[in-house]
């Protein structure tokens, strides 16, 4: 082999790895960095996309607007791909499915809510609310989900996700064992709110492994999936 097709194969294997995170906050909610920095953080750690998914209910869904400027700002002149979001976190399930079409109204293009985790205390009945509405795209960190719930999102094509972050993570052993019987669509995020907890593709393969993903699954949640839903937004 020579030494072109070795640089070629490093540069296959390179945008091969490179990491899909859908759920990071930016200083518009309880992040510690502006959406650019996050980005130029991200692309450095090998991201080619994140999705700024900052904490919204009923009083702050105008952060939408700026969070669409910034990642125009970004698309337009750097390498790595933003996606304007938000994280639906602690309202009433009653609310849920009004705020996640307003938000999609208003330029989200893509809707998580803050799922039943374990380290905090969500309101009970958040993860079915999430996974009946059509306006949701992932149900982040959901604890101790259970099988119907889990079903109802596999046909209702809600993304489960497995998280990086302390606590939220507690619970990513049994959403994976639960998602592997009924044929989960797994997405592996950082959830990441300061610069160290933005994950390479190494510890986001970590993550899905010590859930208990094998690695084609694992692979997956990493690549397969992010992309997948991308496409459907």
């Amino acid at each position: 082999m020579n030494k072109n097709e070795i640089n070629k194969n490093e540069m296959n294997k390179n945008e091969m790895n490179k990491r899909i995170d859908l759920h990071t906050h930016s200083l518009f909610s309880d992040g510690e960095l502006l959406p650019s920095e996050l980005a130029r953080r991200a692309e450095v750690l090998g991201h080619s996309t994140i999705a700024i998914t900052d904490h919204v209910d009923m009083s702050k869904l105008d952060i939408i607007n700026k969070i669409v400027k910034a990642a125009e700002d970004v698309n337009d002149n750097w390498n790595i791909k933003v996606i304007t979001g938000v994280e639906i976190t602690h309202v009433p399930t009653q609310s849920i499915a009004k705020i996640a079409k307003k938000s999609k109204d208003l330029g989200a293009e893509i809707v998580l809510v803050h799922g039943e985790t374990l380290a905090e205390p969500v309101i009970s009945g958040t993860n079915l609310a999430a996974i009946e509405c059509e306006y949701v795209d992932v149900l982040a960190h959901p604890g101790i989900i259970n099988e119907k719930e889990l079903e109802l999102a596999v046909n209702n094509d809600i993304y489960l996700e497995l998280s990086g972050r302390k606590g939220h993570s507690l619970s990513n052993g049994h959403i994976a064992n639960l998602g592997l019987k009924y044929g989960a669509n797994f997405l592996i995020n950082s959830d990441g709110h300061a610069p160290e907890d933005l994950m390479n593709y190494e510890t986001g393969k970590n993550v899905g492994l010590g859930a208990g993903l094998n690695e084609k699954e694992t692979e997956k949640a990493l690549m397969d999936n992010p992309k997948k839903l991308l496409k459907h937004l």
